[in-house]
């Protein structure tokens, strides 16, 4: 089958999922997503997005680090061309194809073959690979050329060319059979003793069954929790009614879509916030009376700033994290996410400024 149609065909089965400590690959199998276990940093919450799938919060309801496997729960429509589990293991030589979100470059699809059907690696046997994959691959599908799921991407030898291991489908097919035989959530594997555990039972971040440490319950427990400065922006966004875990982009970064405008705020290691919204593009024409529009309003803006970058403007707010207050944070943040939208249309419809298109995560 061809990569491009195998792609296309596929496409909505695969999912991105992202934390605030990064992202990685999701597919559905039946009615769950399954993933890598590290994809997931030990949240019982992720943010997923697909093709059908707006940006939006799903639940972990499974986490097993033993074979770095992860189930979310979220209802979904059903694929038009669902994905199966392979019946069949692979071969070397074999055709493998990888699908993913590399680097944030939604659905990238790989080719290559299997250079080693069986690599033991630790007590668990991977599928070595010189398909091409790279961090936000995790978690991603293996596919055969008849598009069944072979394996899921797991990880890359760093500094390496083309060496990646996927973890066997037969793995995959073993942990969704004991899992959907507890019919319960929030089930976590112990490493040490293999049970599988419901997260009411466990004590202390102890397996009741062997006793060892249980890292991914201390993670779960735990949660995410902002600290410093970017508490209090997320404590800012929060009190104006904007979604903070659907906004945060790292635990750094957060983007926020208003009308034709998306802003962008990052804070940085030097202790600067900035608030960006990139608006339109310059037009050909009036584009004197567009610059002497900018520098006036320039004049007249109070925490905002306009200023362009190549052909593109740009408004922006910037603030060093030791002045940054919760009052004047509000105020600044609420008039560029409300000012963005109202400059972006003025300028449009009153320069002929060129409207410039989003990029799109799922």
């Amino acid at each position: 089958m061809n990569t491009q149609y195998l792609l296309q065909s596929y496409i909505e089965n695969i999912i991105q999922v992202m934390t605030p400590y990064g992202s990685g690959t999701g597919f559905i199998i039946d009615d769950l997503i399954i993933t890598n276990s590290h994809v997931c940093s030990g949240l019982k919450e992720v943010v997923i997005s697909a093709k059908h799938i707006p940006r939006t919060i799903a639940k972990v309801i499974y986490d097993d680090p033993y074979y770095d496997l992860a189930f979310i729960q979220y209802t979904f429509k059903k694929p038009k061309n669902p994905l199966i589990l392979a019946a069949k293991t692979v071969e070397n030589g074999d055709t493998t194809i990888a699908i993913g979100h590399p680097y944030g470059l939604n659905y990238t699809a790989t080719e290559g073959i299997v250079s080693r059907a069986s690599r033991l690696m630790g007590d668990l046997e991977y599928i070595q690979i010189d398909a091409a994959i790279n961090p936000g691959n995790s978690g991603g599908p293996l596919l055969n050329e008849k598009a069944e799921v072979t394996g899921v991407n797991t990880f890359i030898i760093q500094n390496a060319n083309n060496l990646g291991f996927a973890l066997p489908a037969h793995y995959l097919k073993d942990a969704l059979l004991h899992f959907k035989a507890l019919h319960a959530e929030n089930i976590i594997k112990c490493p040490s003793c293999k049970n599988l555990i419901q997260e009411k039972d466990i004590k202390n971040d102890y397996c009741p069954k062997c006793g060892a440490a249980l890292k991914i319950a201390k993670l779960r427990r735990k949660g995410y929790t902002p600290i410093g400065p970017t508490k209090l922006i997320e404590d800012i966004l929060a009190s104006l009614q904007i979604n903070v875990t659907l906004a945060r982009r790292s635990q750094s970064s957060w983007r926020i879509d208003e009308g034709s405008s998306r802003i962008n705020i990052n804070y940085y290691e030097n202790g600067i916030i900035i608030g960006d919204a990139k608006l339109c593009a310059i037009p050909e024409k009036n584009i004197e009376q567009m610059y002497n529009f900018l520098l006036n309003e320039n004049n007249e803006l109070s925490y905002l700033r306009f200023s362009i970058d190549e052909n593109s403007i740009y408004l922006s707010y910037l603030v060093v994290d030791s002045s940054l207050t919760n009052k004047e944070g509000k105020i600044a943040i609420n008039k560029l996410i409300k000012d963005a939208n109202k400059y972006d249309t003025i300028l449009i419809n009153k320069f002929g400024a060129i409207k410039q298109q989003k990029d799109t995560e799922d």
